[in-house]
């Protein structure tokens, strides 16, 4: 374990942080907490601990931009209720945290937060692949990695846990609902999340296996980046095409508020019963609310708060134990606007 006194100043690569971009992968309302991502650039947060213990944790956290979505707010805040906002000593911990949706920009941050000697490295990573050489590098240090939220493309003997959530049965659940409908015919509006992310390759790839068996039509299928305003514009122009769609299958709650404010805007009617079925992903309040009201039709569960996991495999680490499980899966479900109650979106919204 490391003391305090190590140089906490990141690197101009290493601060460079979007912010703008309105997430298993991201959704929902808006976001907030911590450093956040502007255009093209970003930051990273780090401070000396006030007061203190001599005998503290450092963890470097490499998260996606709080702004992405609700469900991002909702994991920052979890982690920095654990971890510590980067002031302070928290339940024992020093965080350094880094936001980006690139790559090469969380890459960086890594490979800094290594040079640093940061105890554990925690990874929200933007992109399922290129992360080997980093992890060779962390592990070479003594720094171990633990995943949180999504998986990567790795040798499993490179990082210490995985707390994940299993985005292929996200899609798998909302897709198979959305067979279940038996729409006498389906014509597909897809909006997809940040391309390569985990979440994006696990909802998108549900969908696209039962569309090829079934014969579905995808009106469009593009990149919305989890933005609201994108999903917008992208269903404002098949609208004004004319083209003929009946379902709206949107990765993340934001990009389906987006497309649902493109309906209302051409007094297309939406959810139960109505001309055009809208499914989400993350289970915000409000897009559980919008299911309770029927005015969408089915929401995916991702569940952020993951910092509870990872505290308890880190206490298990520094005892010198191995932790029981290399990698825990979230319980999420499914919400239908035929059976939620309030209770659920009590319960469940983030």
């Amino acid at each position: 374990m490391r003391r305090f006194g190590k140089k906490l100043v990141a690197t101009a690569a290493a601060a460079t942080m979007v912010l703008g971009l309105a997430a298993c992968g991201g959704s929902g309302s808006g976001s907030g907490g911590g450093a956040t991502e502007a255009a093209g650039g970003g930051a990273t947060e780090a401070a000396a601990p006030s007061g203190g213990s001599d005998k503290v944790i450092e963890v470097g956290i490499i998260n996606n931009d709080p702004n992405e979505s609700g469900y991002r707010t909702a994991n920052d805040k979890d982690l920095k209720a654990m971890f510590g906002d980067g002031n302070s000593t928290t339940n024992g911990y020093h965080a350094q945290y880094a936001y980006s949706l690139k790559n090469d920009e969380q890459i960086a941050a890594a490979q800094k937060f290594i040079q640093d000697g940061v105890d554990y490295l925690l990874l929200s990573a933007a992109d399922t692949s290129g992360w080997d050489g980093v992890l060779k590098d962390a592990q070479a240090a003594g720094v171990q990695v633990i995943l949180f939220d999504r998986t990567i493309d790795a040798d499993p003997s490179l990082y210490a846990a995985s707390i994940v959530s299993d985005m292929d049965k996200e899609g798998e659940q909302a897709a198979n609902w959305l067979k279940d409908q038996k729409l006498s015919e389906y014509n597909i509006i897809h909006l997809q999340g940040v391309m390569g992310s985990a979440a994006q390759q696990g909802r998108s790839g549900a969908l696209d296996t039962l569309a090829k068996e079934n014969g579905w039509n995808i009106v469009t299928q593009q990149t919305a980046e989890w933005n609201a305003e994108k999903a917008q514009q992208i269903v404002q122009s098949v609208i004004d095409a004319g083209t003929s769609f009946n379902v709206i299958y949107a990765e993340n709650d934001d990009m389906a508020k987006g497309a649902v404010a493109a309906l209302d805007k051409a007094n297309i009617s939406h959810g139960v019963g109505k001309d055009v079925v809208v499914i989400g992903f993350d289970c915000n309040k409000w897009a559980l609310e919008e299911l309770l009201n029927k005015n969408w039709n089915y929401d995916g569960q991702c569940n952020p708060f993951q910092a509870k996991y990872i505290d308890e495999v880190i206490k298990t680490l520094e005892s010198g134990g191995t932790p029981a499980e290399k990698t825990i899966i979230m319980e999420e479900k499914g919400f239908d606007a035929n059976t939620i109650t309030q209770e659920d979106v009590d319960n469940y919204g983030i």
